[in-house]
């Protein structure tokens, strides 16, 4: 069968797959995986082995990108310690703890041979780790440090396994590998940090979403290629391309090449991480048949240490994230000081979650092919990518509610989103005031200034929408104005349909309209939680707080501005320190730190006993009959 329907063919079943488990609210990676095993054993079947290179060098680079893009760069550096322990840590240690497992079952193989095992199998992978995160609903700080590690740990692991595979020809010395590591990371740290710069300047002078994002798509093939060419980390060079330029993108972008850039990476990474599981589990049937034929080692052999290493490396992560979490602390009292304790849930999905991806198995694959007992070797390697994928994937759910770990709370992203564009809004009403003329349309600035407060009332109305049956004005602003596009995209359809436009012309306005409709998406309640789920997330009572707390919401709509104190302005006065909500009303006013103390002068007054901070990054509720927190 030609190439090119081999791949046609891989691709339609991991999207169709994939868009299966999306509908079903499955595992994407799980069910991929599971079905390449079994279509592995279909006669016909279309394998498409894993070349490594085509692995490392092809897959590996834009799925690193399209996770490091969306990272965010200063919760990676607020975690650096956490994710450097296991990123760096944790593989060297696993590595090791492999080699010396896989000698005791096989004592015949070689120290090194046993070390570049466990270089393969020991780091978690970026693609699995993110994948299966984003389908259960886990503390931001646990998908932070899994997506952290992941990225990083692939440099520790490759690097360990090119001085293991350098080590079985008897060709390196202590102190070379040593140099050799540390080569590996300034290279490749250099080398994504000149490549940033350089795509940073371009951009400031491309204007062209198009151009952009053709420029975007070779970033991670150049940051590879030019890392691994000077004997650095392609991987690093990568993660820190990916991360510079996703943190850097506000300034140096234009919004649609934004736009843009977000729908392709997408797209790449949806179609190439579908693609990955399905053929991990395609891999199966000539693995195995490679590992029958080797005579060199028994079959049995085989099975034992594929067991012995799958657990090993599920045993070492357990055992390793706790004392990472928590020694520091004890030994460093800055630490302790300054950073809050990690709950011990958190730590234990942590360590359960290390699932091995495409990079273990082409890994594996870069093992000489003289070497004693490869067929084994990449047979056990398989093992651990298929077994952390089954087990430890799919109980990764059922821990979560095990250990009653709690996901980041609606009702406070709601709030934060809510304040967040209330002030962005805010921003720009001033703005606007300060840039018009004053032979400036009047209703071209009355309309400038409703379509703002527009803005930041959608996100107000969705925060405070009880009623499933009441559309906000925001829904029913979305509603009209789309039945208007529409119309409008009939007309111009008609036109093109009968070619009396030129058809560029024709295409810049549907694109307009289009552009239109995609923003229009921030006035409706989109495919979440309908109003009545909404409504039961911001009211669901906390165990053991006061009956007031109990029963109050979580959070409401304000009444008035959530960014000034009302009888402040009132009094000519700008003197709040911070803002308080009332639960009851939606009053807002200031704080006990503030001159005039508003918001316990309207408990006084009006006997409504709850309020909660409405600053920006806090969730805390307040009873002032009570003097209790919640």
């Amino acid at each position: 069968m030609p190439l090119a329907i081999e791949l046609v063919i891989i691709l339609a079943i991991a999207a169709a797959t994939a868009g299966l488990a999306n509908r079903f609210a499955l595992s994407a990676p799980l069910l991929l995986t599971a079905f390449g095993l079994v279509l592995s054993f279909v006669p016909g079947m279309p394998t498409l082995p894993l070349e490594p290179d085509v692995v490392l060098e092809g897959l590996l680079p834009p799925l690193l990108y399209a996770t490091a893009v969306r990272t965010p760069w200063v919760d990676l550096r607020r975690n650096k310690r956490s994710i450097g322990l296991l990123s760096v840590g944790l593989v060297l240690v696993t590595a090791f703890a492999v080699a010396i497992v896989v000698q005791m079952v096989l004592p015949e193989v070689p120290f090194a041979i046993a070390l570049a095992l466990g270089a393969v199998v020991a780091p978690p992978d970026a693609v699995a780790a993110s994948a299966v995160a984003r389908r259960v609903s886990m503390p931001r700080r646990v998908v932070t440090l899994l997506e952290g590690e992941s990225l990083l740990n692939d440099a520790t692991a490759l690097v360990t396994l090119r001085t293991a595979i350098a080590a079985i020809s008897g060709s390196v010395g202590v102190l070379s590998t040593g140099a050799d590591f540390v080569w590996a990371v300034a290279g490749g740290v250099l080398t994504g940090w000149l490549l940033a710069q350089l795509v940073t300047f371009a951009r400031h002078k491309v204007e062209d979403p198009v151009l952009d994002t053709s420029i975007s798509l070779l970033v991670p093939f150049i940051a590879y290629l030019a890392a691994e060419e000077i004997h650095g980390s392609g991987v690093i060079a990568v993660v820190v391309a990916g991360l510079m330029l996703g943190h850097r993108s506000i300034d140096s972008q234009s919004a649609m090449s934004r736009v843009t850039e977000r729908v392709i990476w997408r797209t790449v990474q949806f179609l190439l991480e579908s693609a990955v599981f399905l053929l991990i589990g395609l891999q199966l049937q000539d693995l195995v048949s490679d590992a029958i034929e080797d005579e060199s080692t028994p079959n049995l052999d085989v099975l034992l240490l594929s067991g012995a290493v799958l657990l090993t490396v599920i045993v070492v992560r357990g055992l390793w994230v706790f004392p990472s979490a928590y020694l520091p602390r004890l030994l460093v009292p800055a630490i302790r000081r300054h950073e809050p304790r990690q709950p011990a849930a958190g730590v234990a999905l942590v360590g359960w979650a290390g699932m091995r991806g495409v990079v273990t198995l082409a890994a594996a694959l870069t093992i000489p092919e003289d070497v004693p007992g490869r067929p084994a070797l990449v047979v056990a390697a398989f093992s651990v990518v298929a077994g952390t994928l089954l087990i430890q994937g799919t109980t990764l759910p059922w821990l979560v509610r095990r250990l009653r770990v709690v996901g980041p709370d609606p009702a406070q992203d709601a709030l934060q989103e809510a304040l967040l564009q209330q002030q962005a809004a805010q921003a720009g009403l001033d703005r606007l005031g300060s840039a018009k003329r004053e032979n400036d349309a009047a209703d071209v600035v009355a309309t400038l200034e409703s379509w703002g407060e527009r803005v930041a009332n959608a996100a107000w109305e969705r925060l405070g929408s009880t009623d499933a049956q009441r559309e906000t004005p925001a829904s029913t602003f979305h509603r009209l104005r789309v039945e208007m596009l529409e119309a409008e995209r009939e007309i111009v359809a008609t036109v093109r349909s009968d070619g009396s436009v030129p058809h560029d012309l024709v295409e810049r306005v549907l694109e307009r309209i289009d552009q239109e409709e995609a923003m229009l998406d921030g006035f409706s309640t989109g495919s979440g939680p309908s109003a009545a789920e909404r409504s039961s997330n911001l009211t669901t009572p906390r165990p053991g707080a006061c009956e007031h707390l109990q029963d109050r919401p979580l959070t409401r709509a304000p009444a008035s501005r959530p960014d000034a104190c009302p009888e402040c302005l009132k009094l000519g006065e700008h003197s709040w320190v911070h803002l308080r909500m009332c639960l009851d009303c939606g009053h807002v006013g200031c704080c006990d730190s503030s001159p005039n103390r508003h918001a316990d002068a309207h408990w006084r007054e009006s006997g409504h006993p709850v309020m909660r901070s409405i600053e920006l990054g806090e969730s805390w509720r307040w009873c002032f009959e009570d003097a209790e927190l919640g």
